[in-house]
C-alpha cells in the first residue's frame, strides 16, 4: 500500500473509515480481495510472492494496513516482508497496543514500514524508519503515504480532503446508505486522481525529482509500476464493509470485490 487516509472516531456509528491505493509492479502476482483460503475469517488481498498482505480485515473486528517508507539512499536488501505484519495481526489475538509495542525488538528486521492496526476498540500506528515508533492514533482524519505518519505530502492531503468531504456530505445518512456502493463513488473518484503535484510541494525521498513527480499522484498510471487497486473499508459497530477496485497496467478497471464482514458472535 502506498496511500492511506483514515477517519478515526469522527462519528459514533462509523468508528473507522479507510481509503487506500496500493501501488506495485504490475507483474507481481497478487490475489484479489477475498477470503483467505487458510483463514476463513480473514478477508483482503494477498501477495502471492511473499504470502503477506497490504490490507486485510476479519470478522473478529480486526484490521491492519501497511505502507512502505521510501528512502532512496537506503536499500532494503534481505529484509523480512512487511506484508506479514498485516497477516500476523489480523490472524492473531493480541490487542492493537500490545502488537504495536511488541514490535520494538523485531521491527528492524522488516522492510521499512508504516503500520496501522485496529482491534475493534483501539487504533495504533507503528513504524520502523528512521527509528522504531508506536503510538495510539488520535481521533480525527489522518493520512500516510511513503513518509512519516501525517506528513503533508500532496497525495496525502488530497486523500484527507476526499475523506473529509465525504464524511461531511454523508453526515445525515443512515448506516445502510453510507455503505451503499453509489454513496462510495466520491471516495473512489478521489483515489483515481492522476494529477502530478507541483514541484515545490514534492517531498525529497532521495529518488530524484523525475521519479518524485511520477510517484506524486494519488493514482499512478505507469505500464511497469502503478496503482493496482483502490480500497474503501468502513467499520461500523457490528460489521465491516470491504470494497476493492482493481486496475491493469493501462489503468483500466479489471474487477471489483465487495464484502460485508459481520462480527462473529461469542
Amino acid at each position: 500500500m502506498c496511500l492511506i487516509a483514515i477517519a478515526w472516531k469522527t462519528r459514533p456509528e462509523l468508528p473507522l473509515a479507510l481509503i487506500a491505493n496500493r501501488d506495485e509492479f504490475h507483474a507481481r502476482p497478487t490475489a484479489p480481495a477475498g477470503f483467505d483460503p487458510d483463514a476463513s475469517d480473514v478477508y483482503g488481498g494477498r501477495d502471492l510472492v511473499q504470502g503477506g498482505s497490504w490490507l486485510q480485515a476479519s470478522t473478529r473486528r480486526r484490521l491492519a494496513a501497511v505502507t512502505n517508507v521510501r528512502d532512496g539512499a537506503a536499500p532494503e536488501a534481505a529484509a523480512r516482508s512487511r506484508g506479514w505484519l498485516v497477516r500476523d495481526f489480523v490472524r492473531g489475538d493480541l490487542s492493537a497496543e500490545r502488537f504495536a509495542r511488541g514490535l520494538r525488538d523485531t521491527a528492524h528486521t522488516y522492510g521499512r514500514f508504516n503500520l496501522l492496526v485496529w482491534d475493534g476498540d483501539a487504533l495504533w500506528f507503528a513504524g520502523n524508519h528512521p527509528a522504531f515508533a508506536a503510538a495510539p492514533v488520535a481521533p480525527g482524519v489522518h493520512a500516510m503515504s511513503n513518509g512519516a505518519f501525517d506528513a503533508p505530502w500532496p497525495k496525502s492531503t488530497g486523500a484527507t480532503r476526499t475523506l473529509q468531504s465525504w464524511l461531511d456530505a454523508t453526515a445525515t445518512h443512515s448506516t445502510a446508505a453510507i455503505t451503499d456502493a453509489a454513496t462510495l463513488a466520491p471516495l473512489f473518484a478521489g483515489l483515481r486522481d492522476t494529477r502530478v503535484a507541483p514541484d515545490d510541494t514534492l517531498p525529497d525521498t532521495g529518488v530524484g525529482l523525475a521519479l518524485e513527480r511520477r510517484l506524486s499522484p494519488a493514482f499512478i498510471e505507469d505500464p511497469r509500476y502503478g496503482t493496482r487497486c483502490s480500497s474503501v473499508v468502513l467499520a461500523g459497530m457490528k460489521d465491516v464493509w470491504f470494497n476493492e477496485r482493481r486496475f491493469d497496467a493501462e489503468g483500466r478497471p479489471t474487477g471489483t470485490s465487495r464484502q460485508q464482514l459481520i462480527a462473529a458472535q461469542g
